[in-house]
């Protein structure tokens, strides 16, 4: 158990350091903020029955698509201030220890979508990886610079979903709500061939304020630990470890860029939202910024139509520079020239 004044100095400390998830990488590629829905501000949700716990409290709306598949490497990064990607300071700060996790939402139009409408299943969830000594996802989360990184699960139908990840930052145990809830949507387009259709749950409505994982005094040490809301799809929750988890990362912390991209990642949709340039609720400690290479996507030339032969299901891609795929549609949808990167059956 923490001493009181252990605990006291934690509250303060999370009064402050809060954060947002707000670039993505796939299969190592960056993304950077092109498919985001922008929070609004640091600060998290508390409420559970909120709307705002979907896709966060007025997230800018974004017109960008970023395009994967299944079985795709998918990365989420989150920093204390908007457009940081400083690897010198804490992802999220102030003792903020929680689980992570991410979800999916099959939806017509990703850029319109409200994601209390929708149906969500969850893909990926860490919560407490070691319990001796205790070490929390977040805290994976700190040691990789920010970086979450899960699989898009295979056989899923291809289309236009939503994707959340998020982080509950847990502090004290208390029905009125001691949690902190921090999450993202992010826009985006899945291909393949896949007819899945997993189990969903709405959000809000997927936790509730007395849910184990919720109502919670971590300060007591626990040795397990229940993470909210439901089985991910198409993967298995990591079991807690009694032995220590190793702090190395596994992200390349210092070839992380200093700035986002300010170009279209490959096989983008439509146009990058803007980038936040005032920063948020303001945290304690200086920021600093790494030096090393800027991912910049390609800037070739797009092809001006697709060559390739072969069938690809509605929703699925179907052409765009760089693509390699099959380029024909299945009856009742045309392969649509998006944009330069990026052609869909529609």
């Amino acid at each position: 158990m923490l001493s009181s004044a252990v605990l006291l100095a934690s509250l303060v400390a999370s009064a402050t350091a809060h954060a947002t998830f707000q670039a993505m990488w796939v299969n190592g590629v960056d993304q950077g903020a092109w498919c985001v829905r922008t929070p609004q501000s640091n600060s998290p949700v508390t409420s559970v029955t909120s709307t705002d716990i979907a896709c966060n409290v007025d997230a800018s709306s974004s017109s960008g698509l970023c395009s994967v598949n299944p079985g795709d490497t998918v990365t989420v990064e989150m920093h204390q201030q908007p457009g940081d990607r400083s690897c010198s300071t804490e992802a999220i700060g102030g003792d903020h220890w929680g689980p992570m996790q991410a979800y999916l939402a099959k939806v017509n139009d990703a850029t319109t979508a409200v994601g209390s409408d929708s149906d969500w299943f969850k893909i990926a969830e860490m919560g407490l990886p070691s319990n001796d000594p205790e070490y929390w996802a977040t805290e994976v989360l700190n040691d990789n610079c920010g970086h979450f990184t899960f699989t898009i699960p295979s056989g899923i139908a291809p289309g236009q979903y939503l994707l959340r990840p998020e982080v509950i930052a847990l502090h004290v145990a208390s029905s009125v709500g001691g949690a902190q809830f921090y999450m993202s949507c992010f826009q985006i387009t899945v291909g393949g061939t896949g007819t899945a259709t997993p189990p969903t749950v709405k959000i809000p409505g997927a936790y509730n304020a007395q849910d184990p994982g919720i109502l919670i005094d971590i300060y007591e040490s626990p040795q397990a630990y229940t993470i909210p809301g439901p089985t991910p799809y198409g993967t298995t929750s990591p079991t807690v470890a009694t032995t220590p988890w190793p702090t190395t990362a596994t992200w390349n912390t210092a070839q992380e860029p200093a700035t986002l991209p300010t170009t279209a990642p490959p096989n983008a949709g439509s146009a990058p939202p803007s980038q936040p340039t005032t920063p948020v609720a303001p945290t304690s400690g200086p920021v600093t910024t790494p030096t090393g290479p800027v991912s910049v996507p390609p800037t070739s030339a797009p092809s001006s139509a697709p060559t390739s032969v072969g069938t690809v299901a509605k929703y699925g891609q179907c052409g765009g520079t760089g693509f390699t795929g099959a380029t024909g549609c299945v009856s009742g949808s045309t392969c649509t020239v998006v944009n330069p990167y990026y052609s869909q059956c529609l």
